[in-house]
């Protein structure tokens, strides 16, 4: 499949590319990106080429579809549906920029992401599943805000780039369900 781009009011969401560069080994600095995400560390700018590279092959294997998501020109996170396997399900990531948390941005993306992953015009899943590290609150809210249920917490079941394994928290959404937020027990 060949990348697609997605828009939204304030964002462009489209495969990153080597203008991207600088600003995704920027980003994978941040202490947070390493503890909560499969990203490694140290994260050498020769990491951030191989990902860009990376992306474009995982889009004509039709296995991960990564954004990146750009507000006004620039790189401020990624997004994409990963682990697709003709099930019918995929997986929900992100990550943000610190310099762009707590506006909305990853909601915004995540509503784009879900309606294509969804769409007949998409990958028409049937289910898109989340998760993150127990603990990671930011994360949480923004997927409890995308109308996700909060399905549990499985033991050790997540990795970081570093390999240590964490809890982690798991929640779904249908193509059928209701959007509206949830009542999740780890953050009510």
């Amino acid at each position: 499949m060949e990348p697609v781009t997605l828009r939204t009011a304030r964002l462009e969401l489209f495969a990153p590319t080597i203008d991207d560069v600088d600003a995704i080994h920027a980003a994978c600095q941040d202490a947070e990106i390493q503890r909560y995400t499969t990203v490694p560390s140290p994260y050498p700018r020769s990491l951030a080429e191989a990902f860009v590279d990376r992306v474009a092959a995982e889009w004509a294997v039709g296995v991960h579809f990564t954004w990146g998501v750009h507000r006004d020109g620039a790189l401020v996170g990624t997004i994409g549906i990963y682990r697709v396997d003709g099930t019918g399900a995929g997986e929900l990531g992100y990550w943000t920029a610190p310099a762009a948390r707590g506006d909305g941005v990853v909601r915004e993306a995540a509503r784009a992401v879900i309606d294509w992953g969804f769409s007949p015009d998409g990958l028409r899943l049937a289910r898109i599943e989340w998760r993150a590290v127990v603990g990671n609150i930011g994360s949480a809210r923004a997927a409890r805000a995308l109308g996700f249920r909060y399905e549990g917490m499985s033991r050790s079941v997540l990795r970081n780039g570093t390999g240590v394994r964490s809890d982690g928290w798991i929640a779904g959404l249908l193509a059928d369900d209701d959007r509206t937020p949830q009542s999740w027990p780890v953050l009510d």
